[in-house]
């Protein structure tokens, strides 16, 4: 059997079309979204908990009725809970005030414009996190890193000597009670590494790294669709940073730079950038040398749909994604293909075949 295990889908760009119902009880929604899933032949589910009508993060740190209800119906409709992501929360862990407004939609009504309880807010919000994936039996965690020093991701102006150290301290300072929390846990806390946040690239979550003192919970989620649009070798990045790699998501993107617009891509809209997000298949991540890396060095996470594309639906998306997941899971190989002309021998023979007697 393959390490890696999947086909899997992360259900929070569906949740749109699984809306909540005036009728609903609870969990009714999480019903319908686990049941759609495994009839499009998922077996795990990615879930996000930035909505209680779906799923519940305070009652799953708290209520062990609770969990077991969300246990029960997962395993009813043939599915596991991977991992819950607070990708929105840990985003809201470290925001620079320009993106105040921006980023305002991401937590209660009550808390936006107000920015120092939006933070403490996230930071309890991932601290819950912690405890209710400990409470589901998982080990993994998806989340973002937030970002204070995005707006000087191109170096002009001139950064100030000690700038990006000084950022680098104060998100490590804001992250080391949440990665301490989930170590209670027995919980690795995965940063995808994406634009827009302080952990980006290789460089960055190097940096990061080192300000958390190598922390043992410290870990990455796997992307390959935003390396694409970094131009930037998503393999070599599985070769440097495998050890700490505990999550992917199998998501497909192309870059085709023109006269116009390179990897910043202009201002366009995703239609009209160069690099593109697509369903899997359709864009040009290399997924056979990615699956045979990950293989290779033994990771045994699951393999995630992330549905993100600018062209085509999100059911043709969806439906298409089991499939193609499944086709590329490799079951590892229990022996060397060329046993058959193998022979016994022992340190003497060695001995004679190296020339040594």
């Amino acid at each position: 059997m393959s390490s890696i295990q999947g086909p899997a889908i992360f259900l929070a760009q569906f949740m749109g079309e699984f809306p909540a119902k005036p009728q609903d009880h609870e969990l009714s929604r999480l019903t319908r979204m686990v049941q759609w899933a495994a009839s499009l032949g998922y077996r795990g589910v990615q879930m996000p908990t930035n909505d209680a009508s779906l799923f519940d993060l305070e009652q799953a740190a708290h209520n062990e009725a609770y969990v077991a209800q969300v246990l029960a119906i997962c395993s009813k409709a043939g599915v596991r809970i991977t991992e819950l992501s607070t990708h929105l929360q840990g985003q809201l862990v470290a925001a620079h005030p320009a993106y105040d407004e921006l980023f305002d939609n991401f937590a209660p009504e009550a808390l936006r414009g107000k920015p120092l309880a939006r933070t403490e807010w996230a930071v309890a919000q991932l601290k819950l996190a912690a405890k209710a994936s400990q409470n589901l039996g998982l080990t993994a965690h998806a989340t973002f890193s937030g970002a204070l020093l995005w707006h000087l991701v191109y170096p002009w102006p001139q950064r100030p000597a000690g700038l990006v150290e000084q950022g680098f301290a104060e998100l490590a300072k804001r992250w080391l009670p949440i990665l301490d929390a989930f170590d209670e846990a027995g919980v690795d806390v995965c940063y995808e590494i994406h634009p827009g946040e302080d952990l980006h690239d290789g460089a960055t979550f190097e940096r990061f790294l080192q300000a958390v003192n190598q922390h043992p919970r410290a870990n990455i989620l796997f992307d390959p669709s935003h390396f694409v649009l970094q131009q930037l070798d998503y393999l070599a990045f599985i070769d440097l940073y495998h050890p700490r790699i505990k999550m992917f998501h199998v998501k497909d993107a192309e870059f085709n730079p023109n006269g116009r617009a390179g990897v910043y891509g202009g201002y366009q809209d995703w239609q009209d950038r160069p690099g593109r997000f697509r369903s899997l298949g359709d864009g040009q991540v290399d997924f056979k040398a990615i699956f045979s890396k990950f293989t290779q060095y033994g990771f045994s996470g699951w393999a995630v749909l992330e549905w993100e594309c600018c062209l085509k639906d999100s059911a043709q998306g969806a439906a298409e994604g089991a499939p193609f997941i499944s086709a590329h899971l490799i079951n590892k190989a229990a022996r060397a293909f060329d046993d058959f002309a193998g022979a016994a021998t022992d340190a003497a023979r060695n001995r004679r075949i190296l020339g040594l007697e």
